[in-house]
């Protein structure tokens, strides 16, 4: 019940304001975003491929009201290739983008979009490694798929994400479980009507078993995204079951939550690919992980509680 409250706290401006100002909310932070400069993060990046896992790279920042703005979202993931292009990782580091920070929510913010994550896609393809779109609301979904599917003419691999708590969703993972298609499959982190999704837990993680399935028995290659126990085991169990190979479809976590599951899952041959996110303007990014897990907010107010 406290998933929804959070979520609302994520746009408040006087939120906001109170938990970036207590004393103790960096030290939080970092365990989930472990940098604010590229400066920060390359030398992460270095320490977990060579723990042998792979990583999506986020640059934080969903509060885009200008143009300009959208654009220096694009240039700060232009950076960012640019400075692991030296290490020669190839598609062991990709990049997620939300279409919101490159201008999607502005006038004439489809095309805006567009212009701005094309120079991204061009430039991850050219050091070998990709991007993908991460879902946001459900009303951003129909641009950010056409997106997608126009990305796609010219760099198939580009990925997309798909929420199972989104009534929609198996439709979509019929439509996108084609060869050579990535797709992520989280259980959903924004606050949605009951008309267009699905409210309850055991809802929402009946809905991620069957859109997974669909999913392993395309095509395409997917990509799990969750840290739930029960859901990974499902998960390899549908793998078996579709006949794929351990690198035929992936896992994906967030940094900072459940690192020995992701060592674990790397030493037995998996795929294990890292949410890694990084950037000053943090706040809506750790908002929602808290709204995800309970265990994330209590790991919160004790440091609250313990350091205020």
């Amino acid at each position: 019940m406290l998933g929804p409250v959070i979520l609302a706290a994520s746009r408040s401006d006087r939120m906001r304001r109170l938990i970036s100002a207590a004393p103790v909310t960096k030290q939080v932070v970092d365990r989930f975003i472990p940098g604010e400069t590229v400066d920060d993060i390359v030398p992460i990046v270095e320490e977990l491929t060579g723990k042998g896992l792979e990583l999506t790279m986020d640059v934080v920042g969903e509060d885009i009201t200008t143009p300009e703005q959208a654009s220096a979202a694009r240039d700060a993931y232009l950076e960012l290739i640019e400075r692991i292009a030296p290490l020669g990782l190839g598609d062991k580091v990709e990049m997620s983008v939300k279409l919101s920070m490159f201008g999607q929510a502005l006038d004439g913010g489809h095309e805006l979009a567009l212009a701005n994550v094309r120079p991204v896609v061009e430039a991850a393809a050219a050091i070998g490694t990709t991007v993908t779109l991460d879902a946001e609301d459900h009303t951003t979904l129909d641009s950010m798929f056409a997106i997608h599917e126009e990305l796609r003419k010219d760099f198939p691999q580009t990925g997309c994400v798909i929420q199972a708590y989104l009534f929609r969703t198996e439709a979509d993972a019929r439509r996108l479980a084609d060869a050579g298609s990535r797709v992520r499959l989280v259980k959903g982190a924004y606050k949605e009507p009951a008309e267009v999704a699905y409210q309850q837990k055991h809802e929402i993680d009946k809905a991620y078993v069957r859109v997974l399935r669909i999913l392993m028995e395309g095509e395409g290659y997917p990509m799990i995204g969750s840290h739930d126990p029960r859901l990974i085991s499902i998960a390899q169990e549908l793998a078996r079951r579709a006949g794929r190979k351990l690198d035929e479809y992936e896992f994906q976590m967030l940094y900072g939550i459940r690192g020995e599951e992701h060592l674990r899952l790397a030493a037995e041959g998996h795929r294990m690919r890292v949410y890694t996110a990084y950037g000053t303007d943090w706040y809506g990014y750790f908002m929602r992980r808290l709204a995800e897990k309970p265990a994330n907010l209590r790991f919160f107010a004790r440091s609250m509680v313990s350091k205020g």
